[in-house]
């Protein structure tokens, strides 16, 4: 059967050569989607049932038989069971030897069972080709059509040619099949639907306990020690005021985290001499969640723009404003004009705006659209280079905004800085170590022992080559 791409084959399209039936056991909404989707695709689609005479909600076109009759049928079969209905597999153990059998169920819970439901079935029916496949499309979405976010069809099995038929079927449903390798895989598959965001839980609660702190360090700063010194109700600032400050501190924050990780892995790989050790779990899971944590400052990022847009309309500005406008007409009274005050302003207006573009340009290069079109040397480029850029304008906009205030003795409040200079401490220290990362003395040994020099080993001295 001749391969078409995902790309250039509809979902919905009929194939115009005569397809091969398949077999499916099952009638529930899963067996019913799938086999609505084949027959639209010109597969000839037989049913199992335990009551072939009550399948009524069952596709036009489709046959229904007895579990033994359809798997005469076919010799690709597809099990729409529940786990704990299997058992009755084994009487038709003689029927099913040397068929393909593809498990797609799911648990109702992560290592539910001992081991996974496709070596479950393997075990039920030692004579049958099992095949683990489409358990991560869910059947809303192949009745619906809207299989954009769930294209991905994780395939795995112990005979080649029993996956690549099921991959064959998977890609003339114009999905796109990835073979994870062997039946052990099968139990990494049936626990991935299973997962929720699991990449995005560090990022949402340390984004949560970064905003919890800082949004009561504010309220103490600007809320309570106002009213306990002067009496002064403050508490409106905690609408629009305190969250504008939380918010691009949490983004800069969490930018710099997306980078602290590289660099200190730089300095273990220094320390040790090698980088043919593993790093400490906690290092490796905070790398791997880099592009969710970048991807949360962003929108955090977005949230500052958003509020700082509002500002000319609030009530405490106009009424500010207006007083003082009132003030200076009274008194006669005109404020000089300082060229000073009007470049660090129109910087940190400048450098903010620049920072948030770059912001957003790696936030676009995140996207899969996007960065599968760029090959690797370019998404590095973009991602490390204009990176530190972006932190670079970041901090730079967050230094000039504080300007003199964050020495001035009067700006502290119960010896509490401002929140902002909490802000660069992160950064600050990212930017210093990658500062002396770069320097030529310290960059050509990292360099050459990520080429794969080692200090003091034999290998090093043989002239080690592998990469």
């Amino acid at each position: 059967m001749e391969k078409t791409s995902t790309d250039a084959l509809p979902l919905t399209v009929n194939s115009l050569e005569k397809q091969e039936a398949i077999c499916i056991f099952g009638t529930g909404d899963f067996g019913r989607s799938l086999g609505l989707k084949m027959l639209q695709c010109g597969y000839p689609i037989v049913y199992g049932s335990r009551k072939p005479w009550m399948s009524s909600l069952l596709p036009n076109g489709a046959e229904v038989l007895s579990y033994y009759e359809a798997a005469q049928k076919s010799d690709i079969i597809i099990i729409a069971i529940h786990r704990e209905h299997y058992d009755f597999l084994t009487k038709l153990t003689e029927v099913l030897n040397g068929k393909i059998l593809v498990d797609v169920s799911n648990n109702l819970k992560i290592n539910q069972y001992p081991e996974s439901n496709a070596e479950y079935l393997a075990q039920l029916v030692p004579g049958a080709l099992v095949v683990k496949a489409f358990n991560t499309v869910s059947a809303w979405a192949l009745q619906s059509g809207a299989l954009d976010a769930s294209r991905q069809v994780f395939v795995c099995g112990n005979d080649s040619k029993a996956k690549e038929r099921v991959m064959d079927i998977v890609r003339t449903l114009g999905l796109t099949p990835l073979d994870r390798g062997s039946l052990l895989a099968a139990n990494e598959i049936e626990n991935y639907p299973l997962q929720l965001f699991p990449m995005w839980r560090f990022p949402f609660y340390l984004s949560a306990v970064l905003c919890v702190f800082l949004f009561f360090y504010c309220v103490v700063r600007d809320v309570i020690y106002p009213y306990v010194y002067e009496k002064k109700d403050s508490t409106f600032r905690m609408a629009i005021s305190i969250p504008n400050r939380i918010f691009p501190i949490t983004a800069l924050t969490l930018l710099a985290l997306v980078y602290l990780p590289g660099v200190t892995a730089a300095i273990l790989q220094l320390y040790r001499g090698t980088k043919y050790c593993r790093f400490p779990d906690w290092l490796d899971h905070w790398m791997l969640c880099r592009k969710q944590l970048g991807l949360v400052a962003l929108g955090f990022a977005f949230l500052h723009v958003l509020y700082t847009l509002v500002i000319p309309i609030r009530y405490y500005v106009r009424w500010r404003l207006g007083n003082i406008t009132v003030t200076q007409a009274t008194s006669k009274k005109e404020n000089p004009f300082s060229t000073t005050t009007a470049w660090m302003n129109d910087a940190y207006i400048a450098l903010g705006i620049l920072g948030f573009f770059l912001f957003v340009l790696l936030g676009i290069t995140s996207l899969p659209s996007v960065s599968n079109t760029v090959n690797w040397r370019e998404f590095r480029f973009i991602q490390s280079k204009l990176g530190y850029l972006t932190l670079i304008l970041c901090t730079a906009h967050t230094l000039v905004y504080g300007g003199k205030k964050f020495l001035n003795p009067s700006n502290l409040k119960w010896h509490l800085p401002s929140a902002y200079v909490l802000a660069l401490i992160i950064p600050c220290t990212v930017l210093v170590i990658k500062l002396i990362l770069i320097l030529p003395c310290i960059d050509k040994t990292l360099t050459r022992i990520r080429q794969g020099w080692e200090r003091n080993s034999k290998s090093a001295l043989n002239g080690r080559t592998d990469i």
